[in-house]
């Protein structure tokens, strides 16, 4: 697998930050290798929204929903429709908005035993490239594959419900299959109903405050700050949370290893600048800062606190001691992953499980040369770092669209994933192939574990468990199942324990993209994206408050405050609603 919310993942402002925190839910697992969570919002549709969701008329309607009333008759609540069902095939066409994601279904041995029990193939269609363009032709086509999966915090999930192009989970389960509702987790379905009354999606990777009371010592998150092991314990392990060890390790990294292999050392590894920002110097940094989201039930703009732009100064000055490479502006994820698998970098503020693949190889060659996480910068007070932790909006989200050719099998299947025994099946696999019943517990069978603790992608092709089709995933089930963690991921993850909060209540504040909010706030986030490179760039402090106060006082005239008065309307509504959840 390839992970995403965030803190927080592509598409604006505050949105940039969500997604990379979607992944911290994921990262209870320890054999999630290698994801990217890349996600942006895309134009609008007016058109869609128009047209009326039709139960019968869709465009490869199933001629088994003539016989709907029949079947709910006699569909039982306690029982699994899909098991009735299980000796028709039926092939559905399965969307999923991320471009890495490269796994054909089948060939392996978890899909190849979940179609034989189900009847249920798939054919996964993905992006070859942007996926916005990708998701808005579709969308402006009116028509859609049979499921579509995608981040939570995505502008489509909004165009598609409001022009009717998904249908309501909530009355395909009470019209095909009531099963779903003994399965599907009341408080996700609660946090994800609409104003209508319904409920179009249901997210993989979701934490409830139930979930954060029976397993939150367990939890994790994805935001590290990692350095080269055998540098840093050659520099004597310094600390580099405040600004001056931090400047000062680097200028040492740099003097005494100014090459690895013949290319020249990288001293900081950042996530990829993007039209938006850089989520590494935003929620990441901010984060590790401990910079509070809300005072006083009022949200708190963490882009203004003075820590933080100190910090952003540091990064400057950084830059202008020579650094900061110019690598780090203009590359992308390959780039990245190129770079890191060599270990050129000497110290990142990076996701870990972006690089997990490329740690293990390196650990594998040198268990010296691999990267360890250690505290980063911290704020003046050397308060502790509060890191996104998984959060009950998840990472993604699963919808079935209107023109889904068998909506009967499709309610079926998705219960089917989202209950413990398709969570199990997709985790371990089929009994006796991939996993047995070891000392008591069911587990992943000697072989099986060792090629996933040493090659993730071979394991993939080989066995197709451990999640690689994460789609339905329920990271908390899995803990029951998990294999215990092993280096070197387990240093990260153990780092992390303790830092992780959730902060779902800062989830989903944005504007519609077409609304007065939603416009000004798309081109506030694009100026940021512009003046944050220019800021580290600067050639000194003076220059820097020229373009933050302009920066500044730009976004005020563009409608900030009403930004700001939305968000927190939409923020005190989370409150509430997840304080009703918790009753």
């Amino acid at each position: 697998m390839k992970p995403l919310e965030d803190e927080t993942i592509r598409k604006g402002d505050k949105s940039m930050s969500k997604a990379r925190k979607l992944w911290t839910s994921m990262m209870a697992l320890t054999v999630v290798s290698s994801m990217a969570l890349t996600a942006c919002s895309s134009s609008d549709d007016n058109k869609k929204t128009e047209e009326p969701a039709k139960t019968e008329t869709a465009a490869t309607t199933d001629n088994k929903d003539t016989t709907a009333t029949t079947e709910t008759a006699a569909a039982d609540p306690d029982q699994p429709g899909w098991q009735k069902d299980a000796g028709e095939k039926v092939k559905f066409d399965w969307y999923i908005n991320f471009s890495w994601f490269n796994k054909k279904w089948g060939g392996d041995a978890t899909a190849d035993y979940i179609t034989k029990k189900t009847g249920v193939d798939i054919n996964f269609i993905v992006p070859a490239g942007n996926e916005n363009e990708k998701l808005n032709t579709m969308i402006a086509s009116g028509k859609l594959p049979d499921f579509l999966t995608l981040g939570w915090y995505e502008e489509g999930v909004r165009k598609m419900i409001d022009g009717k192009l998904v249908l309501p989970l909530n009355e395909l389960a009470d019209q095909y299959d009531p099963y779903f509702f003994k399965v599907a987790d009341p408080a996700k379905l609660g946090w994800y109903t609409q104003p209508d009354g319904n409920v179009y999606g249901y997210p993989n990777a979701s934490s409830s405050p139930a979930d954060y009371e029976k397993y939150g010592s367990k939890f994790t998150s994805n935001q590290t700050f990692v350095v080269r092991k055998d540098m840093y314990e050659a520099l004597g392990s310094p600390d580099m949370s405040t600004p001056e060890g931090f400047l000062n390790a680097l200028k040492l990294a740099k003097e005494k290893f100014p090459d690895v292999n013949g290319q020249p050392l990288i001293p900081l590894g950042l996530h990829e600048f993007t039209e938006t920002g850089n989520y590494s110097l935003e929620g990441y940094l901010q984060n590790f800062l401990g910079i509070p989201q809300q005072k006083d039930g009022k949200l708190y703009d963490r882009r203004l606190d003075p820590e933080y732009i100190s910090w952003l100064k540091v990064f400057r000055q950084a830059n202008q001691d020579g650094l900061l490479s110019k690598d780090i502006f203009i590359d992308k994820r390959p780039q990245m992953e190129e770079k890191i698998s060599q270990g050129r970098y000497f110290a990142m503020l990076y996701q870990r499980s972006d690089f997990a693949t490329q740690n293990i190889a390196l650990y594998q060659k040198d268990p010296n040369a691999v990267y360890i996480a250690v505290n980063g910068p911290s704020n003046s007070n050397k308060a502790p770092a509060t890191l996104a932790g998984p959060g009950i909006s998840g990472w993604t989200v699963t919808l079935i669209s209107k023109d889904v050719k068998d909506k009967k099998r499709a309610i079926e299947f998705l219960s089917y994933l989202l209950s413990e025994e398709g969570n199990k099946d997709m985790f371990l696999g089929e009994k006796g192939v991939t996993w047995d019943t070891i000392d008591g517990k069911d587990q992943f069978k000697p072989e099986v574990i060792d090629l996933l603790n040493k090659d993730r992608a071979a394991f993939d092709q080989k066995y197709g468990a451990s999640y690689t089709y994460w789609m339905l995933m329920d990271t908390n089930m899995n803990l029951a199942w998990a294999p215990p963690s092993v280096e070197p991921s387990k240093q990260m993850e153990d780092w992390t324990k303790g830092k992780s909060i959730s902060m779902s209540e800062f989830d989903n504040l944005d504007a519609p993209t077409t609304s007065d909010e939603g416009i000004a706030n798309s081109k506030n986030a694009r100026e940021w994206g512009k003046v944050l490179p220019k800021l580290l760039l600067s050639k000194s402090d003076a220059e820097f408050d020229t373009l933050w106060n302009k920066y500044v006082a730009d976004r005020t005239a563009n409608k900030q405050a009403q930004i700001d008065a939305f968000r927190q309307t939409k923020y005190e509504e989370n409150v509430a609603k997840l304080e009703k959840l918790n009753k």
